[in-house]
C-alpha cells in the first residue's frame, strides 16, 4: 500500500505528533493541569458519585497536584518534559474532571493567566457536553479567536444501557447538540471513548466510532477501560467478573475502529495510560509502548489503515 497520507513514520493512522508538527512546525508538549473542578454527576446536579470508572483524581493521574497553583503545576511538568526533549511549544491541558463546570468569571481567572506563559500556543479543555452554558460558549468562542482552543468532550459510548450503567448522566442528544454548538463557533472537538466497558460487544464499540465518524469532529481519544482500585467499577468487577478485553481483542477492535474513521480525524490517544500502582485490570495496559507497537505490526500485517473501510 502507499504510505498513509497523514504520517511521517510507520503509523497507519493520523497521529497527534504528525498533526502538531505540521500545524506548528515544532515539538509540542501538552502540560496536564488540575484546576480542582468537580462534575455535575458528582455534586448532585445530575447525579452522585461520578462515572463508575473514575479514579479519585478524576482521570487526572498525570496532571499536576490540585493543591499547587496552576503556574507551579505548569512549571513542574514543563521541567519534567524537558528532561526528555530540549525545546518546544506548550498546550495547557485542563484534564481532571469537568473543566468548564464553573461560572465564566471563574473560568477566566483560571485560563487567562496561562495564555500569557511563555510559548503557550493553546488550550485543551476536557469537559462534558452537559457542562457548557451559553455564557461559557460565548467565552470559548472568544478564546478560540485568541489561541488554539480544543474542547475535549467525554462521550465514552453511544449505547444507552452502558451509559446508564457507568453513571454518565447525560444523553446522546445532549452530546450531539453540544457538538453542533461548538462547531457553529468553529471550535475544534476531540471526543473521548472507552473500549471494553462492561458487557459491550465488539460491534457496540465499532458502532460508537461509526456514529462519531458522521459528526463534525476533529479528533478522538480511544481509551481501554481501566479497573482502578477503590472505584465503583472495581466493586462491580469483583461482584460480577465481567469480561475484560485481552490485549489481542483490544488491538483487533482498535484496528476495526480506525478503518471506519475519516483519515483527517486526528487520533489523540489509542490506548489507556493508568497508574500501575492503582490498576486492578487489565495488567497488559502497563506496557503502553508494547500495545502501540503491536497495533502498528498488526495493521501492517493486515495491510490496512485509518479509513480503509469508508
Amino acid at each position: 500500500m502507499n504510505d498513509f497520507l497523514y504520517s511521517n513514520n510507520n503509523k497507519r493512522y493520523h497521529t497527534l505528533d504528525y498533526y502538531y508538527k505540521n500545524k506548528f512546525h515544532s515539538k509540542v508538549f501538552k502540560i496536564s493541569l488540575n484546576a480542582g473542578f468537580t462534575c455535575p454527576n458528582i455534586d448532585g446536579t445530575t447525579g452522585i458519585g461520578g462515572c463508575i470508572y473514575c479514579s479519585k483524581s478524576g482521570s487526572g493521574e498525570f496532571a499536576g497536584k490540585k493543591e499547587d497553583p496552576i503556574e507551579t503545576q505548569f512549571n513542574k511538568i514543563k521541567e519534567m518534559m524537558h528532561n526528555k526533549w530540549k525545546a518546544g511549544k506548550y498546550i495547557a491541558y485542563f484534564q481532571a474532571r469537568t473543566n468548564t463546570y464553573a461560572p465564566v468569571e471563574k473560568l477566566k481567572e483560571i485560563y487567562e493567566p496561562v495564555l500569557k506563559y511563555e510559548n503557550v500556543i493553546g488550550l485543551n479543555i476536557a469537559t462534558r457536553p452537559d457542562a457548557i452554558t451559553k455564557d461559557c460558549l460565548d467565552y470559548l468562542e472568544n478564546l478560540n479567536k485568541r489561541t488554539n482552543l480544543t474542547i475535549e468532550l467525554g462521550l465514552q459510548t453511544i449505547k444507552e444501557e452502558t451509559s446508564i450503567l457507568v453513571n454518565r448522566c447525560h444523553t446522546l442528544k445532549c452530546f450531539e447538540e453540544m457538538v453542533r454548538e461548538l462547531r457553529k463557533r468553529k471550535i475544534d472537538i476531540v471526543v473521548h471513548i472507552i473500549n471494553g466497558l462492561p458487557y459491550e460487544t465488539k460491534e457496540d464499540m465499532i458502532n460508537t466510532v461509526k456514529y462519531l465518524n458522521k459528526l463534525d469532529i476533529q479528533g478522538i481519544k480511544i481509551h481501554m477501560l481501566s479497573i482502578i482500585k477503590d472505584t465503583p467499577l472495581e466493586k462491580l468487577y469483583q461482584k460480577e467478573h465481567f469480561h475484560v478485553l485481552t490485549k489481542e481483542e483490544y488491538i483487533d477492535i482498535i484496528i476495526s475502529q480506525l478503518e471506519y474513521l475519516r483519515p483527517e480525524i486526528v487520533i489523540h490517544r489509542i490506548t489507556g495510560d493508568p497508574d500501575p500502582k492503582e490498576l486492578i485490570e487489565p495488567t497488559w495496559l502497563i506496557k503502553k509502548f508494547c500495545v502501540l507497537n503491536d497495533i502498528d505490526k498488526e495493521m501492517k500485517k493486515r495491510d490496512t489503515y485509518q479509513g480503509a473501510k469508508l
